[in-house]
């Protein structure tokens, strides 16, 4: 008796191709795709079915691979409890659906960590910050009351005593604990600027809006900061500035295939370096330095619908461009962005984005247990209710885009992997907590649910109020 054979699950027909909905192991890493023929995919459409013998033949290595029978198709789990784990970290095949695992049952963060330690940060990782001549401060920060960047405003202002900017976006859904540590560190670093932006609700409600509606999430951060701050670090001749992200966030963008090996090291590039310059030149601006093109790329990206670079090398950050698109609700806030942009571009006048890592200044471990207990006692720290609380600090609605990510790539409606799900499978991966702490956290405080978790109300209170 002949079998059904059925499209093996989180494979989806879309268009001239077969998308894979997860995470492969091995060489097939990053291979996400199957082109298929016209044959095929008439085949295929038509499934789940029995198949004859020439239909198996049309379908050739798809079979038993892609095209399975029904006791072969993958389960996908319900629930963390029902979920299958990595061997060394906390990674499982619910909150990343799809992920697969080696012989060794290694997933695949694990199964390539030796050749991604390299893997520090797409913009130039420095040192030391020298004091600058040309400029009231060293250097500036986006600032938002939580963990990491009350870590760096701390490391910078007092370790490395530099002149300090500190910029603050203030959103609707800042969390009371990172307002009192925003208060508290006004009190506690007297040399740091601080300034504070805050959007017309109007305004906001308009982008946040239309975000929703691509996204299913708010979260415009550090995007539109970029956008409302960028004319003030221009002005100021700011040599310097950085975001404050920990070494799992910059990871976590190469195992989404947001970005690829060689935006890790494009700093150390000078061929790729003196070929800008060399057309910078020859335009009449002047040359770039370290950090400069980085600072460049990311402005030019949120003020143009796409990146013609990353767009070339088969790189997409839908997270960006949803943004971008969403911006344009408010037209009005892009002149004045757009001007910065130019003029620091012909004048050279372009604040470096550089990064610290977290890691190497913190004597080979960026361990939370004890920088907790120094941002607390030196910066006035407010930690958030729960003592367990340790990947995001800073925002009410944090779990949102967390649930909604999540959602939208179980349902198999987004191609991005839920970034807290990378996150927090790396730092189990590099030990930053006990499996038990990581465990805790990822069933309490992320947005891993198949049902609507309460905070989402929050969020859609806010943007669905009237203008």
């Amino acid at each position: 008796m002949s079998e059904k054979y059925f499209l093996q699950n989180r494979w989806k027909l879309e268009g001239k191709e077969l998308y894979y909905y997860g995470l492969q192991s091995g060489k097939n890493l990053f291979k996400n795709s199957v082109k298929i023929s016209g044959k095929q995919k008439e085949i295929i459409s038509s499934l789940p079915k029995e198949l004859s013998e020439s239909e198996k033949k049309i379908l050739g290595n798809l079979l038993k691979n892609q095209i399975v029978t029904e006791e072969k198709l993958i389960k996908i789990p319900k629930s963390i409890k029902e979920a299958h784990f990595c061997k060394n970290c906390c990674a499982n095949d619910f909150i990343i659906p799809g992920l697969e695992f080696d012989e060794n049952g290694l997933c695949p963060m694990c199964r390539s960590a030796k050749e991604t330690e390299h893997l520090k940060s797409v913009v130039p990782i420095i040192k030391d910050i020298p004091h600058s001549d040309k400029s009231r401060f060293d250097v500036a920060l986006f600032y938002t009351g939580g963990k990491d960047s009350t870590f760096l405003l701390y490391y910078l202002a007092k370790v490395k005593k530099l002149r300090v900017l500190a910029l603050t976006w203030e959103i609707p859904f800042i969390s009371e604990s990172a307002k009192q540590s925003i208060e508290n560190a006004k009190k506690c670093f007297s040399n740091v600027e601080f300034i504070t932006r805050k959007m017309s609700d109007n305004d906001l409600r308009k982008i946040y809006t239309k975000l929703y509606e691509l996204s299913e999430n708010t979260c415009a951060c550090p995007s539109l900061a970029y956008i409302l701050f960028y004319p003030e670090l221009v002005a100021n001749k700011i040599p310097y500035f950085m975001a404050g992200n920990e070494p799992v966030q910059m990871l976590g963008l190469y195992y989404n295939h947001m970005a690829p090996k060689f935006v890790y090291h494009l700093g150390e590039n000078k061929f790729l370096s003196g070929l800008i310059n060399f057309v910078r030149i020859i335009t009449l601006h002047p040359p770039l330095k370290s950090g400069q093109i980085q600072t460049l790329m990311t402005m030019k990206q949120l003020s143009k619908k796409s990146s013609i670079v990353m767009d070339f090398f088969g790189y997409s950050n839908p997270l960006v461009s949803n943004i971008v698109k969403a911006i344009s609700e408010v037209p009005e806030l892009l002149p004045p962005f757009k001007k910065a942009i130019r003029s620091s571009s012909r004048s050279g006048n372009i604040p470096a984005f550089v990064h610290l890592d977290f890691d190497e200044i913190c004597d080979g471990k960026y361990d939370w247990k004890n920088i907790k207990k120094i941002l607390v006692e030196e910066c006035g720290w407010v930690p958030p209710a729960s003592d367990k609380k340790a990947l995001h600090t800073s925002c009410k609605i944090e779990r949102c885009k967390d649930h909604s990510q999540f959602i939208r790539f179980y349902n198999c409606r987004s191609k991005m992997i839920p970034f807290s799900a990378l996150e927090i499978s790396l730092a189990s991966r590099n030990n930053l907590n006990s499996k038990e702490e990581i465990m805790y956290e990822m069933e309490h405080f992320l947005g891993f649910s198949l049902e609507e978790i309460p905070e989402c109300s929050i969020m859609c209170e806010y943007f669905k109020e009237k203008k």
